[in-house]
């Protein structure tokens, strides 16, 4: 039963077990990811100001609160490329409570208030990213990007297309947008590109087209990201 003196442990538990849970559960996304591709994948636990980085792990301020990762360029993007990366972090959160019961279970862990919670939590966890809802801010949960992929509805991934086009008479860049809409025009291709990058970041998921005389080729996708 719990009782008062459970609760620093409860606290431990919730300060340390959850972030980890979340690291789990951002790890199954860009595991997938990575199978398909993905460069420049990023993981970022918690909310707030940045206060760790190291390889492709950020930790920032509330560390034990939210998290989501990013990635660029998938190879894959057909319909089970992509149900897999977004089931990929209820996976791992399923995968490891089922291994840390059967270390309870034959004795290599022992039961307790850590256990406990973190058998909770990635359930927690399963249960609410396979929920097939919206999130505050129009977010899609995991379980409604995947619902909407089985019901043949690729709008929630489909891509915007953002054109870096070359200009052949005065070898201007211009940035176009996915209605084929210029936004500006540069004297260099590097500067145009800086701006495509920066719309397609904003509106994910988004690629960008370089466009110069009749080669016409993808430099660059930027996914929907998991949460």
């Amino acid at each position: 039963m719990f009782g008062i003196s459970d609760i620093p442990k409860f606290l431990l538990a919730f300060f340390l077990v959850l972030p980890l849970i979340s690291i789990l559960h951002e790890a199954g996304h860009v595991f997938f990811a990575w199978l398909m591709g993905a460069k420049n994948i990023r993981i970022v636990v918690g909310s707030g100001k940045p206060v760790f980085n190291h390889g492709i792990l950020e930790i920032r301020q509330y560390y034990f609160w939210y998290g989501f990762c990013t990635f660029e360029n998938i190879e894959r993007k057909e319909k089970l490329a992509n149900i897999l990366i977004f089931s990929g972090g209820a996976l791992f959160n399923l995968l490891s409570t089922i291994a840390v019961i059967l270390l309870v279970e034959n004795d290599v862990l022992k039961a307790g208030m850590l256990t406990y919670q973190f058998t909770y939590f990635s359930m927690y966890y399963v249960f609410f990213a396979l929920l097939p809802m919206l999130y505050p801010g129009g977010n899609f949960s995991d379980g409604k990007v995947i619902l909407e992929l089985l019901k043949n509805k690729k709008e929630v991934v489909k891509e915007r297309t953002y054109r870096l086009k070359c200009k052949a008479k005065d070898k201007e860049w211009e940035v176009l947008n996915h209605r084929n809409e210029l936004i500006q025009t540069f004297d260099k291709e590097e500067d145009a590109l800086d701006k495509a990058r920066k719309l397609a970041q904003e509106h994910r998921p988004s690629r960008i087209i370089r466009i110069k005389g009749d080669d016409e080729k993808e430099i660059q996708n930027y996914p929907r990201i998991p949460l």
